[in-house]
């Protein structure tokens, strides 16, 4: 396992302007040098909207497509959410896309109800689990943060080993008004779960006039925050060490004594 060169790219979103967002998201590709990872917001073509019926894409849409020739540009695998419709339903859905134009996806699986997410959106049920130079990744949408049990390192997944993943990560529209859980959250995760954690969230007012300061940034597994942007458009590069993270669980086995528990939402 080698260290994981990650970009975080925290944008001032378009409402509700998927060409554009993915117009804007191309000039900031232009700061990004060599990486392995790079990271977007949640719903990145449209902000954090509603209105998934007017401005849902599909699998082999437009904004999917971008994501596919962009990886293929930067030799990077690309993330972050973006409305789908997919067999009559829509989704608020994370796509990871390899740089070989191959694809993995995950739904959001807490839906925020002080919004009415979930009066638009369809709940995921599963979770996914991709590499990247050997490095097992749990990507993540924005609440569910707010839900530890959904990340734990547990039983549940001894099919994936004593560790399922290595670094978890976190897109998102999170508001400022809320950032201080947002910071801490992102904090805890890292703790409890002995793994980096990388949170790329939004800047600026979206069309509900609810503003966002971004706070992106990356946790080290002892809690640590080892980078961070506030309040602007950036694009964040950093170098996840891999041996640091070996260390941390090899002196501090804490996870040897977590709970046993079952899943059954």
């Amino acid at each position: 396992m080698q260290d994981l060169n990650v970009t975080l790219v925290q944008a001032n979103l378009l409402w509700e302007n998927t060409s554009g967002n993915l117009s804007h998201f191309e000039k900031l590709f232009e700061k990004i040098t060599t990486t392995d990872l790079i990271i977007l917001p949640e719903m990145f073509t449209t902000g954090f909207t509603m209105q998934s019926k007017s401005f849902a894409d599909f699998m082999e849409g437009k904004s999917v497509n971008w994501m596919r020739s962009q990886a293929e540009k930067k030799q990077a695998v690309i993330t972050g959410s973006l409305i789908i419709e997919d067999d009559g339903k829509y989704f608020n859905r994370l796509i990871w896309m390899q740089p070989d134009g191959e694809l993995n996806y995950y739904d959001k699986r807490h839906l925020f109800s002080l919004a009415g997410e979930e009066k638009h959106y369809t709940p995921g049920n599963r979770k996914i689990f991709p590499e990247v130079n050997e490095w097992k990744i749990l990507p993540l949408i924005c609440y569910d943060l707010r839900f530890p049990v959904w990340s734990r390192q547990s039983p549940p997944f001894t099919e994936l080993g004593a560790h399922p993943y290595d670094l978890l990560i976190y897109v998102a529209n999170w508001p400022d008004r809320r950032v201080y859980a947002w910071q801490q959250l992102l904090i805890a995760r890292a703790i409890e779960n002995q793994c980096y954690v990388a949170g790329v969230n939004r800047v600026g007012e979206d069309g509900n006039g609810v503003m966002h300061s971004g706070h992106s940034a990356i946790i080290n597994p002892m809690g640590e925050r080892q980078a961070e942007i506030v309040g602007e458009e950036a694009v964040l590069q950093y170098t996840l060490s891999a041996e640091n993270l070996t260390r941390v669980r090899e002196n501090l086995p804490f996870l040897d004594d977590r709970d046993e528990f079952e899943l059954r939402r």
